[in-house]
């Protein structure tokens, strides 16, 4: 456990704590020393991810849903709670809206009863199709608010104005960080994002879906530096509050993706061209200015070593043990 002294310890609620993000800053909270409080409904998230922190005496595990309020005496709050791959949200879209516009609600109303410092997991998504490139966050979106993805979009941008308008009118102590696609161990296997998607694939030795021409980008950040990142944002000064995007600038398109990940699986899977879905950017890709110059954050690994930790965690797991939450097949996206 790494040293904190007992002053500088914090009672911590992460909500989507049991999930693919959630999981592993809690994992790095827990070794720090602070009291954790793990709050998840288990939609899209897996107990197992958390099972190894159940013993420790500064964990504590709560089935409960964002949607409807909880009382509880904290000091900080990680607001993750929401569907994040396209096959999940929009599964349900209007309880994707719920719990981004509900959920941000719930928690901000705690926040402000107990002066807990709140952060808020936003998504690159907010940018929509992007006309700026790379994505600053001065840049305001181009969002389709009537889309199949506006309840995830839409969302999360609301979220971020409910951030706002509580820091203005009631004095909460926010920080809102955009975070742009995401991989690593734990990701669901059946969550229809594309790295989980073409790690799958390659190693059942199926053909890896691509949509489109395949030439649509993408920035990959590994779940470590992504996590390091939201850490630095909600323990930085309180004069930037963000919002301030987290991600990697390195850009790749999908079929580079996917014949890095034949090459590194050793597959001999084909790939299989599909209609790409309505509403799937062209381009995605952060300038982190702003988390260099506030944070002194920026990614440190490679999207080769990663790819490595990520197929190697895939090789291991038994898909018997995950739910199929959704029908993962009826919304296919390159996205996330």
């Amino acid at each position: 456990m790494a040293t904190t002294s007992t002053s500088s310890l914090k009672r911590i609620l992460v909500t989507g704590g049991a999930g693919f993000l959630g999981s592993h800053l809690c994992d790095r909270l827990v070794a720090q020393g602070h009291d954790i409080i793990c709050l998840d409904n288990f939609f899209t998230s897996q107990k197992h991810n958390v099972a190894h922190l159940l013993p420790k005496s500064n964990f504590e595990l709560i089935r409960h849903d964002v949607v409807e309020p909880i009382f509880l005496e904290v000091d900080e709050i990680y607001n993750l709670a929401c569907p994040a791959s396209p096959v999940h949200y929009q599964y349900n879209p209007v309880k994707t809206v719920k719990t981004s516009v509900m959920g941000a609600i719930n928690m901000l109303g705690l926040a402000k009863r107990t002066r807990a410092k709140i952060l808020q997991a936003s998504t690159s998504e907010v940018y929509g199709e992007p006309s700026v490139h790379p994505q600053p966050e001065s840049y305001w979106g181009n969002v389709n608010p009537i889309g199949i993805r506006a309840c995830y979009d839409e969302g999360k941008r609301c979220a971020e104005t409910l951030f706002f308008d509580y820091h203005r009118s009631n004095h909460v102590n926010v920080r809102v960080i955009r975070i742009f696609n995401t991989y690593g161990p734990r990701m669901h296997p059946y969550d229809g994002r594309v790295v989980s998607n073409f790690i799958l694939q390659a190693l059942q030795g199926n053909e890896i879906t691509i949509y489109g021409d395949g030439k649509q980008t993408r920035s990959f950040c590994y779940v470590d530096d992504l996590i390091e990142g939201m850490m630095r944002m909600m323990n930085g000064p309180d004069t930037f509050i963000g919002p301030v995007n987290i991600g990697n600038p390195g850009e790749f398109t999908m079929l580079d993706l996917a014949q890095l990940v034949i090459e590194m699986t050793g597959s001999k899977a084909k790939i299989a061209y599909m209609p790409r879905p309505k509403d799937d950017p062209s381009q995605r890709r952060p300038d982190i200015t702003l988390a260099k110059k506030n944070l002194g954050w920026e990614p440190k690994v490679p999207l080769k070593e990663g790819l490595s930790k990520t197929i190697d965690f895939f090789r291991t797991i038994d898909l018997k043990q995950y739910r199929k939450p959704t029908d993962h097949t009826a919304h296919k996206s390159s996205e996330l």
